[in-house]
């Protein structure tokens, strides 16, 4: 080995980056990479909202449920500003009753209106 290749070895040694330096600059790429990935997968998630704004109240909505036990069931749907009493049950689907109007776009006050209980003791009076 003659004395100017060692001092091109020493040369070349020299001009590499550090590991720390090398370490550093790959978890900042792994940072953005996965940052960038998160950023789209929350866009792709929610680009309705941000172009619509505020989501109006569904249409169609479960209000309440009671499972009887087995399969049986009752429920009060409401679509739009009316609500139904149903039966669910292994053989399907029953309406049982029509019920008063709900008052749009606000919550009935305790003592004001009728519960759920009193709503299903109606019910069952009319039938």
């Amino acid at each position: 080995m003659t004395c100017s290749s060692m001092e091109t070895g020493s040369t070349i040694g020299t001009d590499l980056p550090t590991v720390g330096l090398s370490l550093l600059r790959l978890i900042g790429a792994l940072a953005l990479v996965l940052a960038v990935f998160f950023g789209g997968v929350w866009l792709f998630r929610n680009w309705q909202r941000l172009l619509t704004g505020r989501q109006p109240r569904p249409r169609l909505r479960l209000v309440e449920a009671r499972h009887l036990g087995g399969r049986q069931a009752i429920y009060v749907v409401a679509y739009d500003q009316q609500r139904f009493l149903l039966g669910s049950s292994p053989a399907g689907l029953t309406l049982l009753t029509r019920l008063p109007d709900d008052e749009p776009q606000t919550e009935a006050a305790p003592g004001r209106g009728s519960s759920f209980a009193e709503a299903l003791q109606q019910a069952v009076g009319q039938t």
